[in-house]
């Protein structure tokens, strides 16, 4: 008898340790959350005391929060597709007015290699851009959509509609979610009750709309910033522009988009766009709960971040796409439960690029050689390391004369605008540290020689890579010209190609327009 409960013990001893081991090394499930237009401050965790964002802030509290995040290209579809792969735009070859990005190069995506590890892989909301062999970059069809490669789909090409009932493939949430970023949090929901078993991990990408224009904020939060007043950024509206590169001033981020942040409407503009963050975190809130009451919270990380950041005002800017730090930085927030970090706030520099080695190092899948990006899990144990040097902000998109390309350091930023046409070629040169506003340009000071010379060498090295790494399609190639800062304008002018694209396209539309009336 004796023997028998000592060998139940024994056994019961044993079932419990292996239980406990297999709880120990169980794979995480990932949960990816990406805004469209969030600039790096709209979050109360970020210092923000005008906007209100408790559920974000409150993942915050237990992860770790990076306040050096940018965007290596800093609109949505290069962005997205720098992403999913971990590449620079001119390795993964997919920005507008350049085309989709290549079926074998979206099989090296994070999403792809997760499922092919043993991952169930799910996407929800604007997916942002093609996947097909094809120059064509009007990719707003459904056939171009890898739908049938995730194990479960409710996104969309192109920018989609804030009303549910417009997204073909959330319909059936519109009746009690009209409006899309609430339908993202209940199909989300869905998702993860459906996929949350222990046994079998999962990767949930969830890419809101909001808060991207058109303004179409959820009425049901209309009273959250009701008659606010809000304080200007200190670099906010054209005065405080004017030190500025002149091609700057040359796309539509100046000409047209600045108008919705001019003085008198600037209240009213970030109220809306606020209010539109606001139902992005409510929608958070709905995914936290669901984690909580499903069991797997302790199980499950969860990354929180931008395609973009978005400008509001700042130099006199509307839009994105300049790689001043109010267009190209963005908000980042990293929760693991089994992350080691005392303290939540991480200065490092990083980039939209170490999203996809940093998800597939979480998940203890091997990183692929060939992305550009790195993992950030070290920084989760501990956030006072550095993980890189510098990296590349990449402008190959819209007008000529604003197509240019940067190196953010540590603490410096460097820029070489090449259009010349009517106007030198210019460079420019902030120190982050002692002027986070970008108002004071030092690549003509003296005492700034050395720095300089570090930077444009830092420049150069990514300009020779360009050229040998770029994709042979989509016109990428004949950048490594366009940005050589030692090849005269008058030798490259005939590379810019796409001119005014979208101001004259609006200007046209504007026009048909009163031509009706």
């Amino acid at each position: 008898m004796k023997k028998t409960i000592a060998l139940l013990l024994f056994a019961t001893l044993g079932c419990s340790v292996y239980a406990k081991e297999k709880e120990k090394n169980r794979r995480p499930n990932i949960i990816f959350l990406l805004t469209d237009d969030q600039r790096y401050d709209a979050l109360g965790c970020m210092g923000n005391t005008e906007i209100k964002t408790p559920n974000i802030d409150r993942i915050a509290s237990k992860g770790v929060r990076f306040t050096r995040h940018y965007n290596t290209t800093a609109i949505c579809m290069a962005s997205r597709a720098s992403i999913m792969t971990g590449l620079y735009e001119h390795k993964h070859g997919c920005n507008f007015m350049h085309g989709a990005m290549y079926p074998d190069r979206f099989d090296n995506s994070y999403p792809m290699i997760l499922k092919r590890e043993g991952y169930a892989v799910g996407f929800a909301g604007k997916f942002g851009f093609g996947v097909k062999e094809s120059t064509d970059y009007l990719h707003n069809s459904y056939e171009d959509l890898p739908v049938e490669r995730f194990d479960w789909w409710a996104g969309w090409t192109g920018q989609g509609y804030y009303e549910t009932h417009k997204n073909k493939y959330l319909t059936q949430y519109a009746k009690a979610y009209p409006h899309v970023s609430s339908a993202l949090g209940a199909a989300g929901s869905d998702f993860i009750k459906k996929y949350g078993d222990k046994n079998t991990p999962f990767c949930l990408s969830i890419s809101f709309k909001a808060p991207h224009t058109p303004v179409r904020p959820d009425p049901q939060f209309d009273d959250v910033y009701a008659d606010t007043k809000f304080t200007p950024s200190q670099n906010y509206w054209v005065d405080n522009g004017a030190h500025l590169a002149e091609q700057s001033r040359g796309g539509r981020q100046f000409k047209i988009l600045k108008n919705q942040w001019k003085p008198g409407v600037y209240d009213k503009s970030l109220a809306k766009y606020y209010q539109q963050i606001y139902g992005v975190d409510q929608a958070v809130g709905m995914l936290v709960e669901t984690l909580e009451k499903e069991g797997i919270a302790d199980n499950t990380i969860i990354i929180y971040t931008s395609d973009n950041g978005y400008h509001c005002g700042s130099h006199g800017f509307g839009g994105k796409v300049l790689t001043y730090e109010e267009g190209a930085r963005a908000p980042l927030i990293i929760y693991s439960p089994k992350a080691k970090a005392k303290r939540r706030e991480c200065n490092a520099l990083t980039g939209n690029i170490d999203m996809a080695p940093t998800i597939l190092n979480l998940a203890d899948v091997k990183v692929p050689k060939n992305m550009d990006g790195v993992s950030l899990k070290k920084l989760l144990d501990n956030p006072e390391r550095e993980m890189k040097d510098h990296q590349m902000l990449i402008q190959a998109w819209g007008s000529d004369p604003i197509h240019s390309l940067s190196v953010v350091s540590n603490r410096y930023k460097y820029t070489y605008w090449p259009y010349g046409e009517g106007m030198a070629p210019q460079e420019e040169l902030f120190d982050l540290k002692v002027d986070p506003y970008e108002m004071r340009n030092i690549s003509g000071e003296k005492g700034s020689h050395k720095i300089l010379k570090k930077m444009r060498k830092a420049y150069d090295k990514y300009v020779a890579g360009w050229e040998s790494e770029a994709v042979s399609v989509n016109s990428y190639k004949q950048y490594a010209q366009i940005y050589n800062r030692h090849i005269p304008w008058a030798d490259k002018k005939e590379l810019m190609t796409y001119n005014d694209y979208w101001t004259n396209k609006i200007k046209a539309k504007r026009l048909a327009k009163r031509k009706k009336r």
